[in-house]
């Protein structure tokens, strides 16, 4: 079993979540129920849960402020919230999990079986990156955050080569030809890299970085050679917005 604890300071949220996780969730062990950070402090203190399904507005303290409270994060964290374009681009970007309200019941399995295989917690890194981005409200983001098996990897997005599916996970191809296993489906990698744009998706198992293309070569869909001299194939359905941003001027 999850042991977690809920955070909201508002009541039917509280109430829908804790339902959602009863039919949906069963794996997880919902200890308290928390409608306020100081009361979320408390409860965390008591019962040292595995999982935190945090709210992100609430008054007094909000749920980036109570994290701060602690050096150390020794728990998963799942955000709920209304949505937040830049709260959502700062956790998306540190490859952390939130849910939107209202809470759809497939998403919130997909972030709960995401905690149940990752062997550590986020990794305070990963916390110093979403602080910095909500606090200074920086666009100039110049590393993702990559989830894998033993915990998480910070990259610099453009020492990627390219991305690559492999079912429920994603291959990175770096420069210096390393390679890295991601604990996300391309899709999710895809989402993630929104305010890169640099990456595009080429085909329906690759998104490549635009500033390592040597050359593109026609064909029904065509391929790209890397500067590496890696070829990628690109699918017909994505072939014109690829030329799109490899010639802007293109009509």
């Amino acid at each position: 079993m999850i042991k977690a604890i809920l955070i909201d300071d508002e009541v039917h949220c509280i109430d829908t979540l804790s339902i959602l996780i009863s039919d949906y969730c069963p794996e997880v062990l919902v200890m308290e129920h928390c409608m306020s950070a100081k009361q979320g402090l408390a409860a965390i203190d008591k019962h040292h849960p595995a999982l935190v399904f945090l709210d992100i507005e609430m008054p007094v303290m909000n749920g980036f402020e109570l994290l701060e409270q602690f050096k150390e994060i020794p728990f998963s964290i799942i955000f709920t919230t209304s949505y937040d374009q830049y709260a959502i681009k700062a956790i998306r970007i540190s490859a952390l999990d939130y849910l939107l309200k209202p809470i759809d019941p497939k998403e919130l399995v997909t972030a709960v079986h995401k905690v149940q295989v990752q062997k550590a917690p986020p990794s305070a890194e990963q916390f110093r990156m979403l602080m910095d981005q909500i606090k200074h409200k920086e666009t100039g983001f110049t590393k993702i955050a990559v989830p894998t098996a033993e915990g998480f990897e910070l990259v610099p997005a453009a020492e990627v080569l390219y991305f690559e599916a492999n079912d429920n996970y994603t291959h990175l191809f770096l420069k210096n030809k390393n390679k890295i296993i991601a604990c996300r489906t391309l899709k999710e990698v895809e989402d993630q890299l929104l305010d890169f744009s640099f990456f595009v998706r080429v085909h329906h198992s690759y998104i490549v970085n635009l500033n390592e293309v040597a050359r593109y070569v026609r064909g029904e869909g065509g391929y790209l050679v890397l500067i590496d001299g890696s070829t990628i194939n690109v699918s017909r359905s994505r072939k014109e917005v690829l030329l799109k941003k490899l010639v802007p001027d293109r009509e």
